[in-house]
């Protein structure tokens, strides 16, 4: 008969296979008991003797099988430290093939029953994850940590880690597909989240960019319509998102001749390239359109007075008169008639506020004078304008060095002059 030889680099692997095989076959009674544990423990001591890394994480996860299934029977920290020990077969796999099933085998144990300590089984996955040195290892278990937490309701647990989302997709090297699954995935985490919706709207943007109008989209575009509508909502209510590229996005321009979803087009449209006036005629034709999707009148006409002195800043060349700004966000008359200049200043400090306009008001000629304001779009046109402005600046910037070279030149032929003459 073979004998167990322990070492200390194999004895973890043992312990938890003895562990588990001594667990399971505890209602037996030692007669059949004992036999069991040994015969797995002998099978697993060949294993390990052998190098059959991934033969021995089967035989490890099927013993483990009870205690994934009936975790109460185990302390949480106990049932830790045995998945961990699992986990780190994967660093002991002889190629990056066998890395690979060892961790589809791992996976598939821990995302069974996500609504069964799902906290934990998260916990495990992102150890396996640290384990793992292949970029597409890495990205596997990300997306499966992604569906344990939607399907055990432990959004909780992950959230924290989309932050580093951008390093992540950089370091796995995957491509557009993939990372369309993964920003969708991310988005719907994120949606019935209320204090998170700024990140849902900016995964949601992430989302709809990966389509680009290329015929390898042309059969999948139509899918992302629901996304699309969802970011043009989202957009909408944000009181602190007045800049956003949506309109530019295939995957949104295809709204514009939808039967079912033009109208959401056209309400994107109004509040990123047109004014006050707009937005009311739109709203006293479909009020019970904006009313099914939550968005609230009286928070959209704050939304869109904001977005009607960005417009002016644009066209008025940085001097924009009360009158003007008055006739755009619809402002009260005075009892005489008159602007109301108090209303004007309000509206223009709280666009200073938000910080979406740098400007000065001269109250005297009751002119706001403009430094700077957020574009609504920052298309291509955008993108050649400031384009331009760099380049006037780096010409300035060249003037000013050769001015202060020739006038150093000056001077020091001067200097030199004036020592000779002193000679």
């Amino acid at each position: 008969m073979a004998t167990i030889v322990n070492t200390t680099e194999e004895e973890p692997m043992l312990a938890v296979v003895r562990f588990t095989a001594e667990l399971a076959w505890a209602d037996a009674g030692p007669e059949v008991a004992d036999p069991e544990v040994t015969r797995l423990c002998l099978e697993a001591q060949e294993h390990i003797l052998a190098g059959r890394w991934l033969d021995m994480a089967s035989l490890m996860l099927a013993s483990a099988d009870l205690l994934l299934t009936s975790p109460s029977r185990v302390p949480d920290k106990d049932l830790e430290c045995i998945l961990s020990v699992i986990c780190s077969l994967v660093a002991k796999a002889g190629s990056e093939d066998e890395t690979l099933q060892i961790t589809d085998l791992i996976c598939a144990k821990l995302t069974q029953q996500p609504d069964d300590k799902p906290a934990l089984r998260l916990k495990v996955l992102f150890s396996l994850y640290n384990l793992l040195p292949s970029p597409y290892g890495k990205a596997f278990v990300y997306k499966k940590a992604l569906e344990l937490a939607m399907a055990g309701k432990a959004a909780e647990c992950i959230i924290p880690s989309f932050k580093n989302i951008d390093s992540f997709v950089t370091e796995w090297g995957i491509g557009n597909l993939e990372q369309r699954e993964l920003y969708l995935a991310i988005s719907r985490i994120l949606k019935d989240h209320k204090g998170l919706t700024k990140d849902y709207f900016n995964f949601l943007n992430k989302y709809l960019a990966t389509f680009k109008g290329s015929d390898d989209d042309s059969a999948t575009i139509g899918d992302a319509k629901e996304e699309a509508v969802a970011a043009i909502i989202e957009f909408v209510k944000a009181s602190n998102l007045f800049q956003c590229d949506l309109l530019n996005m295939p995957a949104v321009a295809q709204l514009e001749k939808d039967e079912k979803y033009q109208l959401f087009y056209e309400l994107l449209k109004i509040f990123l390239t047109k004014r006050l006036d707009s937005y009311l005629e739109f709203q006293t034709a479909n009020s019970a359109l904006l009313k099914d999707y939550g968005l609230v009148h009286e928070e959209c006409i704050t939304k869109m007075r904001l977005m009607s002195l960005l417009d002016l800043s644009s066209y008025c060349s940085g001097r924009i008169p009360y009158s003007a700004i008055a006739e755009a966000l619809q402002l009260t008359l005075t009892m005489l008639c008159q602007i109301n200049d108090d209303e004007v200043e309000q509206w223009t400090v709280k666009a200073i506020a938000l910080k979406i306009l740098d400007c000065k008001v001269d109250q005297l000629n009751q002119t706001v004078i403009v430094s700077r304001h957020t574009e609504r779009i920052f298309g291509m046109p955008q993108w050649q304008g400031l384009c331009t402005k760099l380049g006037v600046w780096r010409g300035n910037v060249a003037s000013a060095i050769n001015t202060i070279q020739a006038n150093k030149v000056t001077e020091e032929g001067t200097q030199g002059m004036q020592g000779s003459m002193i000679r």
